[in-house]
Parts: structure tokens; sequence; C-alpha cells
């Protein structure tokens, strides 16, 4: 078996697990939650094939909505970010992107950081507005999407520093 797939079957594991029996118990201010689980979708191969890729973040969501019992939000804001990727991936990297030369360890802070906010920002816009579901209440979906974000951008930096492969 090839080790990009072990290593993304391990990641996707930890993943799930931290995410489900740590940090879903986290209320930092009485709101907050960091979703590191989207790193699985942050550092999937660039070559993935679209369709195994949605599928895969899709169980992903899934897998994290079962343990949580929130319904299929966390499958939806999965998929969506799967989906605009590219697109996410085009605007950080430009041509590096096109060429698929794109290493996330070997990329400038700025451009890593402008692809994880991308990323960050538009999964927890997409799953704070299907949690709340309700226009009139747009200022609390601001005001979580902002500060959520903030604070799991923060945390997926620290991780991908902490946890970057030398040989990548």
């Amino acid at each position: 078996m090839n080790n990009t797939i072990l290593l993304n079957i391990g990641r996707f594991i930890i993943l799930v697990f931290i995410q489900v029996f740590i940090l879903n118990h986290i209320n930092f201010l009485g709101y907050l939650n960091p979703y590191i689980y989207i790193i699985f979708i942050l550092l999937a191969p660039i070559t993935i094939h679209k369709s195994i890729f949605l599928f895969l973040s899709f169980i992903l969501g899934l897998t994290i909505d079962m343990f949580g019992d929130s319904g299929g939000i966390h499958a939806c804001a999965c998929v969506i970010i799967a989906y605009m990727r590219p697109i996410f991936l085009r605007s950080a990297f430009g041509l590096s992107y096109e060429f698929q030369t794109v290493k996330l360890s070997k990329v400038r802070f700025g451009e890593r950081l402008a692809y994880v906010t991308l990323l960050v920002f538009t999964h927890h816009l997409v799953l704070f507005f299907l949690e709340i579901f309700n226009i009139s209440h747009i200022l609390l979906i601001g005001k979580k999407t902002l500060f959520t974000s903030l604070f799991s951008i923060v945390v997926i930096m620290l991780i991908l520093v902490l946890f970057r492969r030398k040989d990548s």
C-alpha cells in the first residue's frame, strides 16, 4: 500500500479522534471550539481524483456529525470547501497550483496563511449559517464565524508548523 494512502488514513483517524474526544468539549469564552479536522482537506494531495476527494470529505464531515449529533452541517461544510478547494489553491498559490508543484510545507508563510484562511473561513461560515439557519441572526453568525475562524486558524497554523514533514 502506498505511503501517501496510509498517511492520509492515519491523518483522518487522528484528526477525527482529536476533534470528537478533545476539541468538541472545549468551549473557550462560552462558544469557541477550534475545528482542526479540516486539516485533512487542507493537506489532501492536489492530484487526488475529485469524486474520491468529495466523497472522503463527506465521510469526514459525516463522522463528525455522527459523534456530535449535528444533523449533517459538518458534512455539508466539508463538501463545500472540498469542492471550492481548487479555487482557493489557485487564489493562494497561482501558477504553482496550475503546474501542480505546490507543497504546503515549502510555500511562503503568507501563501500558506491565505490558503488556510480561505478554507477555514468558508467552512465556518457555511457551518454556522446552517447551525443557526436564521437570517435575522446574521450578526451572531458573523460573530461566531469570525472568532471561531481566528481561533481555528491559529491552532491549525501551529499544528502545520509543529508537525511539518521535513522531506515533503
